[in-house]
């Protein structure tokens, strides 16, 4: 299926990238953390699962990513700029019905983006999925921080069986520019467990059934009001390979209620 690519301001003006694929309902897809839409989302035929099923799949290129801006300034970085260019786009679009799913960084984007405080605008999709994501990876963001930073400095020098090897193997493929990604790490804020009270509408929780990388799923569906849990096959970085992946999104953007 054809993917489109424009462009769209963040909310600084950024370029930021925006990939399309089908026609019908429009449902978000944010992607995970040293990842792009192409590699989430379409390399591996998620998006296509969606389109077959009558969704406008709206992919950005988060910040930092893809072929979307990555600026060096600590400037283009204040507390959740994400969510601030998660709202961008919908403002572009003038959307005002839609669904959201994200992945990883993408789940916490998309949870601080419908949490949000003034003066951001947050974000009322009909229906959320966090995916990859667990309530320690949305309430002790600090440590994960501490991590992906290692994972940075330290790149190029880590050898097989440090934990931190994986990840950067993944951050040598991306081609993801460090020292930007860096600046957008420090950007993220740690979430109020009793904030995702606010979360509302139906929402999926879904991970991989070897998958613990953010904590705790089932924690984070015990937290959310109106959540319920699936799992699908593989690792946090596997899971998004899977056929899997795409038919649980579907079946649960697809539900009557």
């Amino acid at each position: 299926m054809e993917k489109t690519t424009t462009f769209f301001d963040g909310f600084d003006g950024a370029r930021l990238a925006l990939h399309e694929m089908g026609a019908g309902r429009p449902v978000i897809l944010l992607h995970g953390l040293f990842s792009s839409a192409e590699i989430n989302w379409i390399k591996f035929g998620t998006a296509a699962q969606l389109a077959a099923a009558g969704f406008r799949c709206l992919m950005p290129d988060l910040r930092a990513h893809g072929q979307s801006a990555a600026p060096h300034a600590a400037e283009a970085y204040p507390s959740d700029v994400l969510a601030r260019d998660a709202q961008a786009l919908v403002t572009h679009l003038g959307l005002v019905d839609f669904d959201l799913v994200g992945f990883s960084l993408g789940a916490r984007t998309a949870a601080r983006s419908v949490i949000a405080a003034p003066p951001l605008q947050r974000l009322t999709p009909r229906r959320l999925v966090l995916a990859g994501m667990g309530l320690e990876g949305l309430a002790g963001w600090n440590q994960r921080l501490a991590f992906f930073r290692d994972v940075i400095d330290r790149f190029g020098t880590i050898r097989h069986g440090d934990p931190a090897y994986l990840s950067q193997q993944f951050l040598k493929s991306s081609g993801i520019d460090r020292a930007a990604v860096r600046q957008l790490l420090g950007a993220m804020e740690d979430t109020d467990p009793q904030a995702l009270a606010a979360i509302t509408m139906p929402t999926l929780v879904l991970c991989g059934d070897q998958d613990n990388d953010n904590g705790s799923a089932d924690h984070l569906a015990a937290a959310l009001p109106n959540a319920r849990r699936a799992t699908i096959p593989g690792t946090h970085m596997g899971c998004v390979t899977r056929p899997e992946l795409g038919a649980e999104l579907v079946s649960f953007l697809t539900a009557s209620a």
